[in-house]
């Protein structure tokens, strides 16, 4: 059972993709660059710690997951052919953005040191980051851009390849959005151990969340 079955058989051990090893590759040296989600994960490791950095990169890969299915069964064609619906998931994106970074921004607390930072719910937490990674319809776009590239042509399963592709993507991902969390959370709870510098920690990442939205807004 090694090349008896030809590529039939190539097919299925990738399900249905080409050229893994490259996509592999790229799909780690995407994720190094930095982009929205990265400052979205290490803004909320710095601001809130290791917990609300880990919910928040669960989120934004659940986020992916949609992308991912979107992707695979045609739905993030809209977004790519419909100028309306870019717009619109584009604008709602960025006042989700922004809404989170102002609440940030203008947030108060009595209480001093590390504990000045209010605790969210895990579920609130979890939830900004789904939404703020489905909202932005440049990464629809790119997971239908860039996942085919690595689909056979030949191949008959073709959303198994998207999904598969997808998860491959998500795998890589998660594991360096947790290693960001780490160091970032590490950083952020020295600077919140002292009242001044945990206060402006929390609103230099409002600022850079609502700087996310406003960028989001002017994406063409």
């Amino acid at each position: 059972m090694t090349e008896i079955s030809g590529s039939s058989f190539s097919e299925f051990y990738v399900f249905g993709t080409q050229n893994l090893a490259l996509f592999v590759l790229s799909g780690f040296l995407l994720n190094l660059t930095p982009g929205q989600d990265t400052f979205y994960i290490v803004g909320r490791s710095l601001a809130q710690g290791r917990r609300a950095g880990v919910l928040s990169v669960f989120g934004i890969t659940s986020g992916c997951v949609v992308h991912t299915n979107a992707a695979a069964f045609g739905l993030s064609a809209i977004l790519a052919t419909s100028a309306q619906a870019f717009l619109v998931v584009k604008l709602t994106g960025a006042a989700y953005l922004a809404y989170l970074g102002v609440r940030m921004l203008f947030e108060r607390s009595t209480t001093a040191g590390i504990a000045e930072l209010p605790a969210e719910r895990s579920w609130a937490i979890y939830r900004a980051g789904v939404l703020t990674n489905v909202l932005n319809p440049k990464v629809a776009i790119f997971f239908l851009a860039f996942l085919p590239q690595f689909v056979s042509t030949t191949s008959s399963a073709k959303v198994s390849a998207f999904l598969f592709l997808g998860s491959v993507f998500m795998f890589t991902g998660t594991l360096w959005c947790l290693t960001l969390v780490w160091f970032a959370s590490a950083m952020g709870r020295r600077f919140r151990e002292n009242p001044t510098a945990g206060a402006l920690i929390k609103r230099a990442a409002g600022a850079m969340f609502v700087g996310l939205g406003v960028k989001m807004a002017a994406t063409r």
